[in-house]
C-alpha cells in the first residue's frame, strides 16, 4: 500500500515532465532562416558591445562580447532545443550588467517566444517563461531612470512585464492553432488513407467477381468447342456426318458462350438495367441442356434429382449451377474419356450437390489449369454459407461436392 501511495506523485511528476504535444518538423529551409537570424543577433550585439561612444566603455568590452556570444549563437538551435537555448540566454541575461540590458534582450525575446512556439514540454515551457519575465522584473528595477531628468510615463521596472505578458499570450495562442492544425491534417491523411484504402478493396474485390463471372461462362463453353473441333478435324474424311454435328456443336456452344458473355458485359457496361434485355442467370432447370452439352463430346454423363423439387433463390441456384459447369469442364479438360455422374439433392435444410467422374487422361487443355475455378466457387458459396469439397475418388476417379444450406418454407 505505501508503495502505490508514492508512486501517484511520481507518476503525476512524470506526466508533467514528459512532452504534452509533438515536436515541430524541422526542415532545411528552417535551420538556415535560424543561423542567418542568430547571425544577426550576434552583429548587432557585438556592435554594441564595441562601440566606444556607447554605455560600454572600453574596460569591459571582452565580457560583454562573450555574452554576446553566449546569448546569440543558441539562437541557431531554438527549434531544435528551445527550452535549453532560453535557459543559456536567460544566464547570459542574468550576467549582463544592468546599465547594458540592452545588449542580451533582443535574444532573450527570440529565446521566450521560441520556447512557447516550439518546445513539446508545455509546463516546463511555462514555468520557464514565467521565472525569464520576473528575472526581467527584477533586473529592470536597477536600471536608473531615463535621461535628462524626464520620468518615463511607465515605470522602468513594469517596462518588461508589458512587452513580456502579451509576447507570452500570443506565442501559446500560435502554438495551440499550430498543433490544432497539425492534428486537423493528420486526421485528414488518416480519413484519406482510409477512403483510399476502401477504394481499392472495392476495385479488388469488383476485379475478382468479373474474372469469377467470366471464367465461369467462358470456360465450359469453350472447352467443349475445342473437343468437338477436335473431333471434327480427325473424323473430317471418314464421317462427313458425324464432322458436321461436331462443328454444329461448337456453333452451338460458340452462340451459347456468346450469349452469357454479352449479359455478363451488359450487367457491367449498362448505367439502366432497364434499357438492355437481359436473360436471367441460369439456375438448376438448365442442368438439362448443359448435361446435354457435354455428352456431345462423347463423355458419358448422368443427371440424378432427388428430394423435393422446389424453387429456390435465384443466388443459390446460379451457386449450384456454376459448381456442375465448372465440375464438368474439369472432367472434360482432366479426364478424358470418363463417365461423369452429376447428382442434385434438394433436402430439407440444405441443397446439396455432387459430381463425380470415373477418372481418364489428361487432355490438351489441362496444363492451361490455375485453380481460379475452384477458388471461385468457393468464393460463390461462401457468400450463401455453404461449403465445397473435392479430391481423388478412393477407387480412381475425382469428386466435387457442394453443400448450402437452406431455410425453412
Amino acid at each position: 500500500m505505501t508503495t502505490r501511495r508514492a508512486s501517484g506523485p511520481l507518476v503525476r511528476l512524470r506526466a508533467l515532465a514528459g512532452p504534452s504535444g509533438p515536436a515541430p518538423g524541422l526542415t532545411a529551409r528552417g535551420r538556415l532562416f535560424d543561423a542567418g537570424l542568430a547571425l544577426l543577433i550576434l552583429v548587432s550585439e557585438i556592435q554594441y558591445a564595441v562601440d566606444p561612444d556607447g554605455p560600454t566603455g572600453r574596460h569591459r568590452t571582452a565580457g560583454l562580447v562573450c555574452l554576446a556570444f553566449l546569448s546569440s549563437v543558441p539562437l541557431a538551435w531554438r527549434r531544435r532545443y528551445p527550452l535549453a537555448v532560453l535557459w543559456i540566454v536567460l544566464a547570459a541575461n542574468v550576467l549582463t550588467p544592468d546599465d547594458v540590458t540592452r545588449l542580451t534582450f533582443y535574444a532573450c525575446v527570440i529565446a521566450a517566444y521560441s520556447a512557447a512556439a516550439y518546445s513539446p514540454h508545455r509546463v516546463a515551457a511555462t514555468g520557464t517563461l514565467a521565472l525569464a519575465v520576473l528575472l526581467t522584473f527584477t533586473i529592470g528595477r536597477s536600471v536608473p531612470h531615463t535621461p535628462f531628468g524626464a520620468e518615463p510615463t511607465v515605470p522602468t521596472q513594469y517596462v518588461p512585464l508589458f512587452i513580456a505578458a502579451p509576447l507570452v499570450v500570443v506565442t501559446l495562442g500560435l502554438r495551440t492553432w499550430k498543433i490544432r492544425a497539425a492534428e486537423s491534417r493528420v486526421r485528414l491523411a488518416e480519413v484519406e488513407q482510409r477512403q483510399a484504402e476502401a477504394l481499392r478493396s472495392a476495385v479488388e474485390h469488383e476485379r475478382a467477381r468479373i474474372a469469377r463471372e467470366l471464367h465461369d461462362v467462358v470456360t465450359h463453353n469453350v472447352s467443349v468447342m475445342v473437343i468437338q473441333a477436335g473431333a471434327a478435324r480427325k473424323i473430317m474424311d471418314s464421317s462427313p456426318e458425324q464432322a458436321r454435328e461436331a462443328l454444329l456443336a461448337v456453333e452451338a456452344g460458340g452462340r451459347t458462350a456468346m450469349g452469357e458473355l454479352r449479359q455478363v458485359m451488359g450487367l457491367l457496361t449498362t448505367d439502366d438495367p432497364e434499357e438492355t434485355e437481359l436473360e436471367p442467370q441460369p439456375g438448376l432447370e438448365r442442368l438439362g441442356p448443359l448435361v446435354d452439352r457435354t455428352r456431345g463430346t462423347g463423355t458419358p454423363v448422368e443427371l440424378s434429382v432427388s428430394g423435393t423439387v422446389r424453387p429456390l433463390p435465384g443466388g443459390v441456384e446460379l451457386t449450384a449451377y456454376r459448381v456442375v459447369q465448372e465440375a464438368l469442364t474439369n472432367a472434360l479438360k482432366h479426364a478424358s474419356g470418363s463417365r461423369a455422374v452429376v447428382r442434385v439433392d434438394y433436402g430439407e435444410d440444405e441443397l446439396r450437390v455432387e459430381v463425380a467422374d470415373s477418372g481418364g487422361t489428361p487432355g490438351p487443355a489441362a496444363a492451361t489449369g490455375n485453380g481460379r475455378g475452384l477458388i471461385g466457387l468457393r468464393e460463390r458459396l461462401a457468400v450463401h454459407g455453404g461449403t465445397l469439397s473435392n479430391g481423388p475418388r478412393p477407387l480412381g476417379g475425382y469428386r466435387v461436392r457442394a453443400r448450402i444450406p437452406l431455410e425453412r418454407a
